[in-house]
């Protein structure tokens, strides 16, 4: 997997097939749209590409109401390079670059740092400057540049569009297995595990703490979940998702997982975390006794829950 950041045109990289988009998520939406794009890249000796932006535009026009992060960058790139992408070009989503006229995007972008000979977009494509390009205009483009045009449908599912918005949607309700159908997985975060307080061990639930990369995250609760990057086979586990009002009123989200039947020492272990199923919401009890109660019910929860994954 090759990572490419633009301003300058990357001369040794080779002429690409190339679609577009923020891809949050990389759900079946995106995947349909990298399978297109990996076919015509082998079908014309190109490499199969995609054009990504950091940050969101919305983090930078309206960071108030911008939208939860599904997949973090990595994860992004990540899930993009196993459906066949070879190179991730990263444009950064400034003001002056919002400002670029869509024939600016084009020559600087698509023609020169991408060398973009095949472009896939969704019907719903616009571009440049107060997204004044349209689908006619990269057609033209494409004529003065040298590369094709071809455009993607909504991928639906079951009378529903495979769309990050709904993802979110989704996730944000506790609705699981929706999210897993449009997604095509199980939603999973990945991070490092860092020392946290310690407290889960004080109160005889270890925990990872594992720091998410999300500017923040799609949901909150507690989670029964298997946890990959520990050996070749996943653990099981509980996972709190949250602010964790009963310990503390920073407001700042933290992933813990307890793993179960598990004691080793993990700190800086890449995790792997997929929820496969919502337990409750968070709440903040009176006293850690109170807690420690929830915490034990939240376990038999969990190992429930996760035996009845398995046996499905």
């Amino acid at each position: 997997m090759l990572v490419t950041r633009g301003g300058g045109a990357v001369s040794a990289a080779a002429p690409v097939a190339v679609t577009i988009g923020n891809f949050d998520g990389v759900h079946l939406g995106h995947q349909a749209m990298v399978a297109r794009v990996v076919d015509a890249a082998r079908a014309r000796g190109l490499m199969p590409a995609a054009l990504t932006f950091e940050p969101h535009p919305r983090e930078l026009f309206s960071p108030a109401s911008a939208p939860t992060r599904i997949t973090s960058f990595r994860e992004k790139v990540e899930l993009l390079g196993h459906h066949g992408v070879q190179r991730v070009h990263v444009r950064r989503f400034s003001r002056r670059f919002a400002s670029l006229s869509p024939e600016a995007f084009v020559e600087q972008v698509l023609a020169r740092e991408l060398r973009a000979r095949w472009v896939l977009i969704g019907d719903d494509f616009r571009y440049g400057a107060k997204r004044a390009g349209d689908v006619a205009a990269l057609v033209e483009a494409g004529h003065r540049h040298g590369f094709e045009v071809a455009f993607m449908p909504t991928v639906m599912l079951g009378g529903e569009r495979a769309s990050s918005t709904a993802v979110r949607e989704a996730l944000a309700a506790g609705d699981l297995e929706r999210a897993r159908r449009l997604l095509g997985r199980t939603y999973s975060i990945d991070g490092r595990v860092v020392h946290g307080d310690k407290l889960g061990r004080e109160l005889g639930y270890a925990t990872a703490n594992v720091r998410m990369k999300h500017n923040r995250p799609p949901f909150t609760g507690i989670f029964a979940v298997r946890v990959h990057g520990l050996g070749d086979a996943a653990r099981n586990g509980v996972a709190s998702l949250g602010v964790r009002p009963t310990v503390s009123d920073s407001g700042r989200h933290v992933l813990e997982v307890h793993l179960f039947d598990f004691a080793e020492e993990i700190y800086g272990r890449r995790l792997r975390v997929e929820f496969l199923a919502k337990i409750r919401d968070e709440a903040k009890y009176a006293d850690l006794d109170t807690l420690k109660a929830q915490i034990a019910r939240d376990c038999d929860a969990a190992r429930d829950l996760l035996k009845q994954h398995a046996h499905a």
